[in-house]
């Protein structure tokens, strides 16, 4: 009876040295030497993924993971997409991220007030992302940092960013002021535009809103410089001085020669810039001139607005400009 004692407590230990061996081989060993991407294709198998482990000597062997999955992981099915797996991440750590961690996301930015042939140009340019996109149509991309997988099409992302700017505006026109002067959410965004690339003053955003709201009910041209570079360079910097030719051009978007709104958007506008034409700031004022300090002064007469620029013409002066 001892000896049968015996042997049991030997064979016990022993079965207790082996399972400890086994699951060692599962939540030890790593060969992740450092933080490593791991991307796992679209309706991979855990089988294919365990080879493919294997073959970036991520695991010591696929058969070994697949058998050790077996006895000590849940059946829950993995995840496609890119995973970060941390330096040390042991096969147990792995295949955990692999159902259940976050797939690893990367973003793409559309400042604000940028036009949509940019737009096209940053999609292009993420060499992660795949297909072919057309240039959006102006003003239907609100402009925010949206967040994309490896693989995946331009066209979704795009997608997205145009939901985006429907959802915003139909929300902000269901909360619009009383007595704007646009009269459509398409005009909303036209005049948002506007206001956009006319200030990069947050803080004058509600003004330059109003001041040009003013302008529409009184029947006076708009007269925004950025609508002359429009037809130009669609949006793009013009890297000069606006010509006399230009300011005189007789177009769709140039309202030096036209009253009212230009027949489209200029650029993207963003959430704030079309909140500010929904509710902009109750105002006279009729004129703007750059003040020198990034921003502009405002001024409800053309006498006092022809003082604010020869302030303008001296600060230039002054500075050499």
């Amino acid at each position: 009876m001892r000896r049968l004692a015996l042997l049991g407590g030997l064979l016990l230990v022993a079965g207790l040295a082996a399972l400890t061996w086994f699951a060692g081989g599962w939540w030890g060993g790593s060969r992740v030497e450092e933080d490593t991407q791991f991307i796992v294709a679209s309706g991979s198998s855990l089988t294919a993924v365990a080879r493919q482990l294997e073959e970036e000597e991520l695991i010591a062997s696929a058969d070994d993971f697949l058998l050790h999955a077996r006895v000590f992981a849940s059946d829950d099915p993995i995840k496609a997409g890119e995973f970060l797996l941390p330096a040390g991440a042991s096969p147990a750590a792995i295949l955990e991220t692999l159902q259940h961690g976050d797939v690893f996301l990367r973003f793409v930015t559309i400042p604000e007030g940028t036009p949509s042939i940019m737009v096209h140009e940053a999609l292009m340019a993420e060499p992660l992302l795949t297909g072919e996109v057309a240039v959006p149509e102006e003003g239907s991309v609100l402009p925010e940092s949206y967040d994309f997988e490896r693989g995946e099409p331009r066209s979704a992302v795009l997608a997205r960013m145009q939901a985006a700017m429907t959802e915003t505006l139909a929300e902000l026109w269901e909360a619009r002021s009383e007595n704007i002067a646009v009269t459509s959410p398409r005009d909303a965004v036209i005049l948002a535009s506007v206001v956009e690339k006319e200030t990069g003053v947050p803080e004058e955003r509600r003004m330059v809103a109003g001041l040009y709201s003013n302008r529409l009910r009184s029947g006076m041209m708009l007269q925004a410089d950025p609508t002359i570079i429009y037809p130009i360079t669609k949006g793009k910097p013009l890297g000069r001085r606006i010509r006399r030719s230009e300011i005189d051009a007789v177009n769709g978007y140039n309202t030096y020669s036209m009253v009212g709104l230009p027949v489209g958007p200029i650029t993207n506008p963003g959430r704030e810039s079309i909140a500010a034409v929904l509710n902009p700031a109750e105002t006279d004022a009729l004129y703007m001139v750059a003040d020198g300090s990034g921003g502009h002064a405002f001024a409800a007469t053309l006498a006092e607005h022809n003082a604010n620029v020869e302030k303008w013409r001296q600060y230039r002066r002054e500075k050499g400009i």
